[in-house]
């Protein structure tokens, strides 16, 4: 479920990722295990904006500041 904070937010953004959509992609994504460097975080709404960037066709810099 998207964060109480960033849900004002999401609403503006049609098409973000269901759970279970996120629950097929996250084990791709995530590392388990030992980690190196600093620890990720926001996985879910990056992947999202990598796929808002595929449907719109939209150059990152226009990327809404929402997906980080």
């Amino acid at each position: 479920m998207i964060q109480r904070r960033f849900r004002r937010a999401a609403a503006l953004i049609r098409d973000l990722m269901s759970d279970e959509e996120w629950a097929f992609f996250e084990p791709f994504v995530t590392r388990r295990g030992p980690h190196s460097g600093r620890r990720p975080q926001g996985h879910r709404r990056v992947l999202d904006g990598v796929f808002w960037i595929a449907r719109t066709g939209a150059q990152w810099r226009d990327l809404p500041e929402f997906f980080g």
